[in-house]
């Protein structure tokens, strides 16, 4: 037993745990520098973080211990478990801003919907490492859609429009790089288009849709609709190179920016850590997908390659959103850093998701 376990640390990758470690670790400073600014609460905060990455770390090396292959036949249950929280929590979840998306337990809160952005992943690697699977027919493109249209419709039921955008848009990009031809580009267009359309005249809410038409029209005063925005912009810039200091930024300790913890965790680094913190920060997020990268190459299993890809894909949309609405380029729409933001079912699902991707990792480098 001791022999198999040491065997399977020497096969497992220590780069891609070594930067994940770094970013949960620059998420941890950061939410422990914005609760000394924010009283008691934020410091428990702080602490259910700490317990979360601890609980996250495990599973992540519990999953790298799990051979990946089962995953494909049980992929199928894990899909319709999927579906079936997700319905529940509608009715049985704890309503927090008029938004039903969480279960309460114990003074801890669980999000089904971040669990189901892993649940698409490995639907739609299975899918598309299936011997049968043709890019070029419209039919599995139409057959993926549905995979992916009825957790968005439940997630939008919440509503959570912010997961339900990462999801069609992780659904769009990896069949986008799957290689789609013309007579699929129309659809794709349309299809994206009409999401879109529907979701801001029919979905959002009133304060989502001001963010929008405030991105698209920056000339609105920083206290009327782009108040969030242009405080996150103030932060990242006041830091200057080194920054003010861990628990010495103004915009996040007067709480000036909101959602400091969560949306707007990268403009506290910024504030406080400089630009030689938000540099550290890129380059472990560099090292982290380059890392990931580098192994699609060497994946000789269908199903594990999709996996890495999906992983790549998902959380590559997640932290791109995220500093671009950090640093003025797109509009506030609520989504987290993965593994640096506060919140426990984003982090815990996260590292679950890397740790399948470590047992893919490992059984390439035992064959």
């Amino acid at each position: 037993m001791f022999h198999r376990l040491l065997n399977h640390f020497k096969r497992f990758d220590w780069i891609v745990f070594s930067a994940v470690v770094m970013l949960v670790s620059f998420g941890l400073a950061a939410i422990y520098s914005v609760g000394l600014g924010n009283g008691e609460m934020s410091l428990l905060n702080f602490k259910k973080q700490c317990v979360f990455a601890g609980i996250g770390i495990t599973l992540l090396f519990l999953f790298s211990l799990f051979d990946f292959h089962s995953l494909y036949g049980l992929s199928r249950w894990i899909y319709a478990g999927g579906i079936v929280v997700l319905a529940l929590v509608l009715f049985l979840g704890a309503p927090v801003r008029g938004t039903r998306a969480w279960f309460e337990f114990f003074g801890f809160s669980l999000q089904p919907s971040e669990l189901v952005k892993i649940i698409v992943v490995l639907t739609l690697a299975k899918y598309f490492s299936s011997a049968s699977y043709k890019i070029n027919q419209l039919k599995h493109l139409t057959l993926t859609g549905l995979m992916v249209v009825l957790p968005i419709a439940l997630i939008l039921l919440q509503p959570d429009f912010g997961s339900a955008m990462i999801i069609f848009l992780f659904w769009l990009a990896i069949t986008g790089i799957f290689g789609l031809n013309r007579k699929q580009i129309i659809p794709i267009i349309l299809i994206t288009c009409l999401f879109f359309v529907f979701s801001f005249f029919f979905l959002l809410k009133d304060y989502q849709k001001e963010r929008i038409l405030t991105f698209i029209n920056p000339n609105v005063s920083s206290l009327d609709k782009g108040y969030n925005a242009a405080q996150a912009i103030i932060a990242v810039g006041s830091g200057k190179f080194i920054g003010k200091g861990l628990g010495f930024g103004s915009q996040s300790q007067l709480k000036f920016l909101p959602e400091s913890q969560t949306d707007f965790i990268f403009a506290v680094i910024g504030e406080e850590l400089g630009f030689l913190g938000i540099s550290l920060l890129m380059i472990c997020l560099t090292v982290f997908f380059f890392r990931l990268i580098h192994w699609v190459w060497r994946i000789d299993n269908n199903f594990g390659l999709y996996i890495i890809l999906g992983a790549i894909i998902l959380l590559f949309i997640e932290t791109f959103i995220n500093i671009g609405m950090n640093v003025g380029l797109l509009p506030v729409v609520g989504i987290t850093l993965p593994l640096v933001s506060y919140g426990g079912s984003s982090l815990i699902a996260s590292l679950i998701l890397v740790g399948i991707v470590e047992s893919v990792i490992i059984h390439a480098r035992h064959n």
